[in-house]
């Protein structure tokens, strides 16, 4: 197993999938409560979401799940939204803030997996973001996720279809913040929202650094754009991926037109 999958391409847009795998050794597995074996907190079928939407786009994908570790949390493990319930790099719990672990990983474990998991999925990514950034002059990071719309322990009420995170607007150029709303704003029967709930992750506000041409963006979609219902089995529901679809290709196509005018 390698823990992170590289297709490079030729344009400036990076899709980057944290959360899609499914991956679990089996001494993590058999440390798993029957519930934290079911992985509900995976980003199901996002990575199908996304195939062939926009030519040239470079996908880095992680394979492991969050559960092993999260590759969208700071390695020290700082919190993303102090003050909120959430998960951490080594979850301790599901996103209903059940206990996940019969033997919760210690220091020395989480450490393992750090050099395991974490770190060769972010030297994957760093690397593709330096050759996009050589080759256009910019790099466009996007990072895809899915998450249920109806959490009580993380938020309140329902979640918009899309949430569009740029951490309050620093991890990207305005050009980029506004297309991306501009799309989701004109897609028919979906909600939007910018910088709520989910204003990006540490990927985003790690790498999104506009003043030197790296620009990172995080769209956050509810599981109820696209799943056939919010539990197992965790099916897609084709008729819903078939409408949801066209708007994530517009959003990719006008980030991809805005690289020459971003370009350094």
């Amino acid at each position: 197993m390698t823990p992170v999958e590289i297709i490079p391409g030729d344009g400036p847009v990076i899709l980057g999938l944290p959360h899609t795998g499914t991956f679990l050794p089996e001494e993590i597995r058999a440390r798993l409560t029957a519930r934290g074996q079911e992985l509900a907190d995976t980003d199901w079928h996002v990575h199908e979401l996304y195939a062939g939407l926009l030519p040239g786009a470079t996908t880095v994908r992680a394979t492991f799940h969050r559960y092993v570790i999260d590759a969208n949390r700071g390695p020290e493990d700082e919190s993303l939204y102090p003050g909120q319930n959430t998960t951490g790099l080594v979850p301790g719990t599901d996103f209903d803030g059940v206990p996940i672990w019969t033997e919760a990983p210690d220091a020395a474990e989480v450490a393992r997996r750090l050099a395991r998991f974490h770190a060769p999925y972010h030297a994957a990514l760093a690397a593709e973001i330096a050759r996009v950034k050589a080759r256009h002059g910019v790099a466009i990071l996007y990072d895809c996720h899915s998450i249920r719309s109806h959490i009580p322990f993380l938020f309140e009420g329902t979640l918009p279809d899309f949430n569009i995170g740029t951490a309050g607007g620093t991890s990207c150029a305005p050009q980029i913040e506004a297309a991306a709303c501009a799309v989701c704003a004109g897609a028919e029967g979906f909600s939007h929202v910018l910088n709520g709930r989910f204003r990006g992750g540490w990927t985003t506000r790690h790498y999104g650094r506009p003043e030197t041409g790296v620009h990172a963006i995080q769209m956050e979609l509810a599981q109820s754009t696209h799943l056939a219902t919010e539990a197992a089995p965790w099916a897609l529901s084709a008729e819903k991926a078939a409408r949801l679809r066209p708007h994530l290709a517009g959003i990719l196509a006008r980030l991809a037109a805005l690289a020459p005018e971003l370009a350094r």
